[in-house]
């Protein structure tokens, strides 16, 4: 437990730095974030690899080099010309006609299960973590993205181990007992509200942060937030992290899963007291999309 309040610790005072960095830095300070998606990326997909069993060496390089070049070349691509997906899409479709080579030529060591298990890899790892990347380069309120996927998915974290501490003995019904067995349903609906005060306590930031902005220099445009719909701020904060808080207990169960599958209690030692980077960041990784969905479509 020690080891893994440090590690809490240092991660949190990591992000404030990073978030002041690019609330400071408009344009080039967000790539503070860039640099630990790429991380996250790299590090994830050799965690992964290296649980999995049956995937070839040559394959393990092809699926790791890919996981290295995903988030530059999609950061690099977006902030020059935009179309940031459709170079990562590309690109991905290079990589993944390499590893069906790989397959025919050296058939026998690069099997179809190792073939498989790379493209996983390379989706779930790469193309992720360049989704992380695309929140942290929206158009408008990219600050207040980057604060709703943080805060949101650390208080879906946080709820669930408070309910799930607090309540499960009087409430034991299990989540998932087959992938999960101590998670419990009292421990999802802790998530839930977790993450719906998550969506509350970004909202709150992101307005400070720009009342902050607008004292020290009107000319700067902060974070100030605007909607497509009539509906309340706060609300809105509120229902994204409500959709977010499911989508990051799935990253969490579907991690869960892939451990159990091949028998591994943590991903890696990266991180002491939480073990690799997945088992930090797997909930991120699935909740992505629904925050940068939520910025394009709602919050503008």
């Amino acid at each position: 437990m020690r080891k893994r309040v440090m590690t809490s610790v240092i991660y949190v005072l990591v992000w404030i730095v990073l978030c002041a960095l690019k609330w400071l830095v408009p344009v080039w300070g967000g790539l503070g974030f860039d640099a630990l998606f790429c991380a996250i990326s790299v590090i994830g997909s050799l965690e992964l690899l290296r649980a999995v069993k049956g995937v070839s060496y040559s394959q393990k390089v092809l699926t790791v080099a890919f996981c290295a070049v995903a988030v530059p070349l999609y950061v690099a691509t977006q902030m020059s010309m935009g179309g940031g997906f459709i170079a990562l899409a590309i690109c991905f479709v290079v990589y993944a006609m390499a590893l069906a080579a790989f397959n025919v030529f050296n058939y026998g060591a690069c099997t179809l299960k190792g073939t498989a298990v790379s493209i996983l890899t390379m989706i779930y790892c790469g193309v992720l973590s360049c989704v992380l990347s695309a929140v942290n380069h929206v158009e408008n309120n990219s600050v207040a993205a980057v604060i709703t996927l943080f805060l949101t998915t650390v208080f879906t974290d946080s709820g669930a181990f408070i309910f799930g501490s607090l309540f499960g003995k009087y409430a034991p019904r299990k989540l998932a007992p087959r992938v999960s067995p101590k998670k419990t349903l009292i421990g999802g609906l802790g998530g839930i509200i977790g993450g719906m005060l998550g969506g509350i306590a970004a909202y709150g930031l992101s307005v400070g942060l720009d009342a902050l902005n607008g004292a020290i220099n009107s000319d700067v445009i902060g974070t100030a937030i605007s909607f497509s719909t009539g509906i309340p701020a706060i609300v809105v904060f509120m229902l994204a992290g409500l959709v977010i808080s499911l989508f990051a207990q799935m990253g969490d169960l579907f991690e869960s899963a892939v451990k159990r599958e091949c028998d591994v209690k943590d991903t890696g030692k990266i991180l002491p007291g939480h073990g690799g980077v997945l088992d930090r960041f797997d909930s991120m990784l699935f909740c992505g999309i629904i925050v940068l969905l939520a910025f394009w479509v709602v919050i503008i």
